[in-house]
């Protein structure tokens, strides 16, 4: 009994960990998009003011 729910916690702990990387992951990828954007825009920007 106490086997079984070792293994079930495991299992519940290993889903919970892989949700969380997922989340991890897709707001690092959004972030680096957005940093992305934000340098081309000001990068972009600025050089449509100086000439």
């Amino acid at each position: 009994m106490i086997v079984a729910a070792v293994v079930i916690a495991f299992l519940l702990l290993g889903s919970v960990l892989g949700f969380l990387f997922t989340l991890l992951k897709w707001g690092l990828i959004i972030g680096l998009v957005g940093v992305v954007i934000m340098f081309a825009s000001r990068l972009f920007g600025s050089s449509s003011t100086r000439g």
